[in-house]
């Protein structure tokens, strides 16, 4: 694996509307690309398509991405996956408006990719008129950041998560997004536009101290809670009727650090180019002690149950082409209940957290 630390300009000058706020950067050990670049050849080739989509106005490059999506649909690649997924999730809807969501997916796919890689400005002048949707939970968040400590921000692959988190960064909150080592091109350069917006990055080895760490500085780990991970170590919860194993890491970093949790989701408002309001809830707080017999999976499924919330009112913006459900649960995982599970006997500890 190869690591490469990344100068970073300062972030996009925003719109003349746009909130005057002054945002921290981060620790300068978190702006660096952990991963394997491309080669030569096809750095200096993608560096051509790069300039392309930069050249692009943001209605061309939206007309590209719906003729890209549906190019992707209608050729079948990952399609069974995408109405398998929905027809589990959502049965109640009939075979042609899941054939919709997933045709739609696959667009908001292509337009998440053709957003995020161009270079300069890629939000339009008027992003910050889009709007927040949950103004007490933004309020609270903040606040929080006003204090001089992080919140934990969680979000899915739904809207453009990318722009969202450009977008939280210009409204004066510093993130640290979580992220993988990765390969290629494509990857090298979202990562690049990551820290040139003013993000830093977290990676696995070491991660929860890292988020700690960031959290006392003032800075908030910005991570996706919407992806299968292997079943050791993973927390099952209800995921649209269906357990889904899900990464606990925001519920220990919670626990460890008594962070606020807010769930920040991008979406799209429907016009042409990358225009996105933001939807807010929180703070979602753990259980009570006493209240669970496993509070890191009850606040897991906390947040995955807001996360589920605004997937269900546009359900064409999430990543229907993901096999969420692939892992399977042991056999001795149960469904978490609506309500408070009563509290443990008092045998049974708590997992550490």
């Amino acid at each position: 694996m190869e690591c490469a630390t990344v100068s970073q300009t300062a972030p996009a000058t925003p719109s003349p509307d746009a909130p005057a706020v002054t945002q921290k950067p981060p620790a300068e050990h978190l702006r660096r690309i952990v991963g394997t670049p491309p080669g030569r050849v096809v750095g200096f080739l993608t560096r051509f398509v790069w300039a392309f989509l930069t050249w692009l106005s943001p209605e061309s490059r939206d007309a590209l991405a719906r003729f890209v999506g549906n190019l992707a649909y209608s050729l079948g690649i990952r399609r069974r996956v995408a109405l398998e997924n929905l027809a589990m999730a959502m049965p109640e809807k009939t075979d042609a408006e899941r054939r919709d969501i997933a045709r739609g997916a696959y667009i908001n796919m292509s337009r998440v990719v053709l957003e995020s890689l161009p270079s300069g400005d890629r939000l339009p002048a008027d992003w910050a008129e889009q709007g927040i949707e949950g103004d007490a939970a933004w309020r609270a968040l903040k606040a929080r950041v006003a204090t001089g400590q992080g919140a934990l921000l969680v979000t899915a692959h739904f809207g453009n998560w990318e722009l969202l988190g450009d977008m939280v960064i210009r409204h004066g909150i510093t993130i640290d997004a979580l992220v993988r080592p990765l390969k290629g091109a494509l990857n090298t350069r979202i990562a690049e536009n990551r820290i040139r917006v003013g993000a830093g990055l977290i990676y696995p080895r070491g991660a929860i101290q890292e988020i700690i760490e960031a959290v006392k500085r003032g800075e908030s780990p910005f991570m996706l809670l919407d992806q299968a991970l292997p079943a050791k170590g993973a927390a099952f919860v209800p995921f649209f009727g269906k357990l889904a194993s899900t990464t606990p890491a925001m519920a220990v970093a919670a626990a460890r650090t008594q962070a606020p949790v807010f769930v920040v989701m991008s979406v799209r408002n429907g016009r042409g180019g990358a225009r996105f309001r933001i939807e807010v809830e929180g703070p979602i707080l753990p259980p009570a002690p006493g209240e669970c017999a496993d509070p890191i999976t009850e606040h897991t499924a906390r947040v995955t149950a807001a996360m589920e919330r605004c997937i269900r009112k546009h359900p064409d913006q999430w990543m229907w082409l993901h096999r969420r459900w692939k892992v399977q649960p042991p056999p001795e995982a149960t469904a978490l209940p609506a309500g408070p599970t009563p509290p443990p006997p008092a045998s049974d500890a708590p997992p550490a957290g």
